[in-house]
């Protein structure tokens, strides 16, 4: 009687053990399950339309109640939002709006893609020589906290007032950070994806491609975002302190064309110009990328 017991004591908890085990593969399964499924429009609408769309209209209702209520009573040191419409609606008009934001986003995306090319390399020779990596690495992290501002005036002595100092002052501001961005990727690699890599012939070349990159792709997708920033601020800098008529007009020579003629309205246009692109690229470009490697790693499930 007592051995008939003590085989019903082990067969429950060998049935219990099998269901944890069972509820555990479930549970790791249900990680590696991607929901194709799409998100409901209503969701869709109350979560991602709605907050951001509250909050510019609770900025407008504040911007017009400063002018309504006369406690900004100069319009020359705050243009209501009537009058940034105004000038918006003006250079509609002139065919000049999509002008300005073209001449400035390719020139950014153009400088931002001349980066990539060199910040990549660059950053994957640091983080994986030790002697480069001791020799410039330091030079890399002063140069990404040096102000863009800082290299207008040599580039404009070295290159004159053309294309090409805009470019070096993008490549100046925003190779240390993608540099930078790969080598803090490569440095939270996981030793043991190095080890493996190595086992199954995955050396040199090879392992960089298939395993560094791969492991080190956060953080190197978060390097790209803030040589992004990098890019756009250098190129707005740039665009502000020289000018000239071959250049054209982009949103930083708007803002200073603003500044000199005394239009707040101009100003505020061109503010609101540059900030609608910065998001537009975000939202664009940048979002899809990180979403898209937080899911192939199970840690976004829905989007």
């Amino acid at each position: 009687m007592a051995r008939t017991d003590t085989h019903a004591v082990k067969d429950v908890k060998d049935g219990k053990d099998g269901n944890d085990l069972a509820g555990l593969e479930a549970g790791l399964d249900a990680l590696e399950t991607v929901q194709t499924g799409r998100t409901p429009f209503r969701t869709t609408f109350t979560q991602k339309i709605v907050p951001p769309v509250t909050a510019i209209v609770l900025v407008l209702a504040v911007w017009q109640a400063l002018i309504s209520f006369n406690v900004v009573d100069d319009p020359s040191k705050l243009p209501s939002p009537a009058d940034v419409w105004g000038e918006v609606r003006t250079a509609w008009l002139q065919g000049t709006l999509f002008d300005y934001i073209w001449t400035s986003v390719s020139r950014g995306l153009l400088g931002f893609l001349l980066a990539l090319a060199i910040g990549t390399p660059l950053g994957l020779l640091v983080a994986r020589v030790r002697f480069v990596r001791a020799a410039i690495g330091p030079i890399l992290s002063g140069l990404q906290s040096l102000p863009s501002v800082a290299w207008v005036p040599p580039a404009v002595i070295w290159l004159g007032l053309n294309n090409q100092m805009m470019f070096a002052v993008i490549l100046l501001g925003a190779v240390p950070s993608i540099a930078n961005g790969i080598v803090s990727g490569v440095d939270q690699v996981p030793p043991l994806f190095l080890r493996a890599g190595r086992t199954l012939g995955a050396t040199g070349l090879k392992g960089t491609w298939h395993i560094v990159m791969p492991a080190a792709l956060p953080g190197y997708l978060a390097g790209l975002k803030q040589g992004w920033a990098f890019s756009w601020r250098s190129l707005m800098a740039a665009e502000i302190i020289a000018s000239s008529p071959d250049l054209g007009v982009g949103l930083g020579q708007l803002l200073e064309n603003g500044r000199n003629t005394s239009s707040m309205s101009m100003v505020f246009l061109a503010i609101l110009l540059i900030l609608i692109v910065g998001i537009a690229i975000d939202l664009l470009i940048f979002s899809p990328l990180e979403r898209r490697v937080l899911r192939s790693r199970g840690l976004l499930v829905k989007s």
